[in-house]
This record gives structure tokens, C-alpha cells and sequence, in this order.
């Protein structure tokens, strides 16, 4: 694949205010620096679309990054965001040799990306990365897009996607991570159960704090940490409190990413109770950090070693309570994906575009 002195195009709905902010979008920060690492030659322009507030360019880690700034405002602004992209495009366009544009989920950037690619003939392909293939996503209805430009984060959301669309993603390509971005192991697994996330009701923390309360009648001290902020921090602060758990539970709030790989390398499990999920980071990271996932989906239809799936709640805290019994459970590291193999895998689909000459 020789992409020298071509520019790939990234159209986000939002990206790092700067190169300090590990939390916003961690996995697509990766994408871009496994990209940066394994294809050099190729300069890589990100639009963000809403995020961060601001219209002033700036450099991330050596990438052009656009800020539209959006700010999920209403249609009549929505309109002129889109105008405002479109323009851009045509600039870079003009100015330079376009190897393709890629978008992260399928909403307005693969709107307007696949609209304004299809009139260029550039190749263009979209990444669907979770709540992009449930029902209600009307821009599948305005792009109709083809079987052949999509790609599917997972084998579960290329079936979801299917089943509620009756298209089938050509491409399944999935998330991966960077192993040297963790830091040297602790001593010792001194958290017993941890989850990650937003805190927000599609990720059911008062599921997991249910499952704990289980765990906590067979084991009295048990350790455990949720890390992340949102809208439910207070309620599951009260959750916490009425079951009496503050000695076995901390909120830590929002925390860096180079910490919670730090904190997942001290953990024995972790519990995502998410009632949805594209491909969890989050669990791709936990396992490499040699801790155990519990979750309620399984992302890949190959079965993932150290990742068990629970059918409810109970089953979850039957699971949990296994592990933390064993003495002899294995923590050793497990790899499934590289984020440097999932960036090859993305550009080859862009120099097969090139070599057909196909749109």
C-alpha cells in the first residue's frame, strides 16, 4: 500500500481538545496514532463536527485537526455546519491528492462525507461504532449507503445493523488497542471488581451495583471502583449509600486514561453491565491488563479468551464470584486486536478502492 504524500480525511463528531485530554474518544485517539505510526506518509485531516467549541485549527500529535464547532445546536445551524464542511472538503479537495475519507459512525460526517465523496469520486467508507446500527438512525433512509462502503466495529453490530436495516456490512474491522501505552504492572490485583464508563442508564451501573451487593454477602471486604462521570453519579452515589456499600464501593469520577489502564492492571475483573455495545474499549483494555470481562454481549462470534458472557444478573454475579474464589485463575495478558493491525486493515480497503478504481 503506498500512500505517499496523499491525505486521508477523518470526519468525527468530535475530537481531543488538545493532546492532554486522554478521556474524549480514547479508541479513535489510538486509530489515529497506530494510523500515524503505520502508514507516515500519509497526512491525516480530522473534522470534528461539534466538538471542541471552537473554529480555530490546531495540531494533534502531528494531524491537522479541524474544529467545526457545532455544539449540537439546532437544524438551522445543523445546515450551515454541513455547508461549512462541504466547503472544507472542496478546499482540500483542490489543494490536495485525497487517498479517501473516513467517518466515524454513520450520522452527518458519513452524510456528508459519502455525499460529497460520490461527486468527487474519492472512496469513501464509514465506521459504524455502536448506536449508529440500532433502530431510529434516519440517516441510513437519506444516504441508503452500499453494503461495500461500511465497516462494522464488531460481528454484533454488522448483525444489528442488518437486522434492523437488511444491510449487510461488507467489512468487519474491529477495535483494537495500543499495548504500549500501559504502564509497568502492580505488584498486585488489589481491586476486586471495577467498571468503566460513562455514567448513564445505558450502562446499567445500578446493575452493577446489584451484582456487587451479591458478591459482597460471600465476600465482606470486597474492593470495588467505577470510573467515569455523568448525569447518574448522584443517583448511584444514593444507590450506593441505601445498600450500605460506601466501604466497598468508590466513585471515582472522571479520571485519565493512562490511570485507568494503570488501575485495570490492579484489577481482577471487570464487570461492563452495558445493555448495548458496539465493541467496548474499555473490555479490549481490561483484558489485556490481565483482568477477567464479564459483560452481557459478546462483541465477536470467535470466542475471546478470559471474556465471559453472562445471560442476567444473577448468572453475572455467579460468574464474578468464581473468579474472585479461584486460586489458581490466570491473569496473564490477552491480546485479541492491535489498533496497528486494525489501521492496516482500514487503509487496505482505501488502496483497494484505488487499485479498482471503484466507487
Amino acid at each position: 500500500m503506498n500512500f505517499e504524500n496523499q491525505t486521508l480525511v477523518i470526519l468525527s463528531p468530535g475530537f481531543p481538545a488538545n493532546e492532554a485530554d486522554s478521556t474524549c474518544l480514547p479508541a479513535q485517539q489510538a486509530f489515529l496514532r497506530a494510523l500515524n505510526r503505520e502508514f507516515p506518509g500519509v497526512s491525516v485531516v480530522v473534522l470534528a463536527f461539534q466538538y471542541p467549541f471552537s473554529e480555530t485549527a490546531y495540531t494533534w500529535h502531528g494531524n491537522r485537526i479541524l474544529p467545526l464547532n457545532g455544539r449540537n445546536r439546532n437544524k438551522l445551524h445543523r445546515w450551515f455546519l454541513w455547508y461549512k464542511a462541504w466547503g472544507i472538503l472542496k478546499n482540500l479537495h483542490k489543494k490536495e491528492k485525497i487517498a479517501g475519507v473516513f467517518s466515524f459512525w454513520l450520522d452527518e460526517c458519513a452524510f456528508v462525507g459519502a455525499t460529497f465523496c460520490k461527486r468527487k469520486n474519492i472512496p469513501h467508507f464509514t465506521w459504524l461504532l455502536g448506536q449508529d446500527a440500532r433502530p431510529g438512525n434516519r440517516y441510513v433512509r437519506l444516504l441508503k449507503p452500499a453494503a461495500s462502503s461500511l465497516v462494522a466495529m464488531s460481528d454484533l453490530l454488522a448483525r444489528t445493523f442488518y437486522e434492523n436495516y437488511g444491510i449487510r456490512p461488507a467489512n468487519v474491522i474491529p477495535n483494537g488497542i495500543d499495548p504500549s501505552l500501559y504502564p509497568n504492572p502492580a505488584a498486585k490485583r488489589d481491586i476486586d471488581v471495577i467498571g468503566v464508563g460513562s455514567l448513564i442508564p445505558l450502562k446499567q451501573f445500578d446493575v452493577f451495583i446489584a451484582v456487587v451487593k451479591q458478591l459482597r454477602s460471600h465476600l465482606p471486604g470486597i474492593n470495588v471502583l467505577i470510573c467515569g462521570k455523568g448525569p447518574e453519579h448522584k443517583k448511584l452515589e444514593q444507590l450506593i449509600i441505601d445498600n450500605s456499600l460506601q466501604q466497598n464501593i468508590s466513585l471515582t469520577g472522571e479520571i485519565k486514561h493512562e490511570e485507568i489502564l494503570s488501575l485495570l492492571q490492579r484489577s481482577r475483573i471487570m464487570l461492563h453491565t452495558s445493555a448495548y455495545e458496539g465493541f467496548s474499549g474499555a473490555c479490549l483494555e481490561a483484558l489485556y491488563a490481565g483482568a477477567h470481562v464479564i459483560s452481557f454481549f459478546s462483541p465477536q462470534d470467535a470466542w475471546i479468551r478470559h471474556w465471559h458472557i453472562a445471560e442476567n444478573s444473577d448468572e453475572m454475579a455467579a460468574l464474578a464470584l468464581e473468579i474472585l474464589q479461584s486460586v489458581e485463575i490466570d491473569h496473564k495478558p490477552v491480546l485479541p486486536y492491535k489498533m496497528s493491525d486494525t489501521a492496516k486493515s482500514i487503509m487496505q480497503l482505501f488502496a483497494g478502492k484505488q487499485l479498482t478504481g471503484s466507487h
